[in-house]
Parts: structure tokens; sequence; C-alpha cells
């Protein structure tokens, strides 16, 4: 159902706050939080932590896409799209996809296998240690003599790394809506 006319100053605020926070919210998580949090506390607590506000942070974000796509498409009907729009709207779209992906799939699966990590971790007094590059050793020693450990790392690392890449493409698409929005105000 696609609307004739100008929204209302209403849906433009509305669609202007939610793309807004959901960049915002991007930055935070994507760019800063993670890397304060990795080296502040340990390994086991910065996962758990993660474990906890990765689910919250995919769905806000596939929340707040799903919002700027539907305010987005009922103003521009699709047989009225410029090219301009049009690849606006596939962007709104992709963020959708991005974020759907991490929320039901690689955020659920890298968290399942990270904890079958550090229980194998724990058992060999590893996890404790606070950043990243402290013990490197024991956790060398540890995939190399445990097979379960291995794949499960394997695993994690895959599905961390195609979230990562979701989330980054994510941040890509909204940030161009964002920036395109920008330059076509009004006034400030």
């Amino acid at each position: 159902m696609a609307t004739e006319g100008d929204p209302t100053d209403f849906v433009k605020v509305l669609h202007l706050l939610v793309i807004s926070f959901t960049w915002g919210m991007q930055v935070w998580v994507s760019f800063i939080a993670g890397f304060v949090l990795i080296s502040q506390v340990s390994m086991h607590t910065f996962g758990l932590v993660q474990s906890k506000l990765f689910p919250v942070y995919f769905y806000c974000l596939l929340g707040g896409n799903a919002v700027s796509l539907a305010v987005y498409a009922v103003y521009h009907p699709r047989e009225l799209l410029d090219w301009h729009e049009g690849i606006q709207m596939s962007l709104f779209f992709v963020a959708v996809i991005m974020a759907g992906l991490n929320a039901q799939w690689f955020g659920p699966s890298a968290t399942e296998n990270m904890l079958v990590m550090q229980e194998i971790e724990k058992e060999h007094g590893l996890g404790n240690q606070v950043g990243m590059s402290s013990n490197r050793e024991g956790y060398t020693k540890l995939r190399e003599q445990d097979p379960k450990y291995k794949e499960h790392r394997s695993t994690f690392y895959r599905y961390h790394g195609l979230s990562n890449l979701c989330n980054l493409i994510g941040f890509f698409c909204i940030t161009v809506n964002l920036i395109y929005l920008a330059l076509n105000l009004g006034t400030i």
C-alpha cells in the first residue's frame, strides 16, 4: 500500500530517529564497546556479556531496519522509484536481511560454539585472563591436543566472521542511506 504525497512531520521525525538510532547503535557496538570491554574484563566474562547483549542488539537492528524499510517503501512506490530511490530501497532491504541472518542464525550459532569452547577452556584453566593476547601458548596447546575444541573453535570463528561481515554490510547500507537522507534535508 503506497501512500501518495509527502510524509507527515511525524513520519519524517520517526524515520530520522529510527535510522539514527540504528546507525548509532551499530557504531557503539561494532567499533567501541567490544574493544573497550575486551581490554578490561576476562575473556569468559567478555564472551558472556556479548552472548547476552548480541541477541538484543541484532533484534533491535532487525526492528529498526524493518521500520526504516517499511516507512521508506510506503512513501516510495516501487513503480515510481528513480534509480537513487531504488538503491536506497535495496540498501534498506539488505540491512534487514543482514540483521535477520545475525539474529536468527549467525549470532546464536556463534554463541552456542563459544559456550562449549568456554567449558573446555575452564577445564584447562584458561579464559580468566584479560585481553586477547594473553596466554596464547595455552590456547595453541589446547587446539593441538583437543579435537573437539579445535572443531568448535573453527565453527565459532566461521559464524563469528559471517556475523561480522553481515554487521558491516548492514552498517554500510544504513550509513549510505543516512548520508543520502542528510544530503536531501531542506534545512537543519
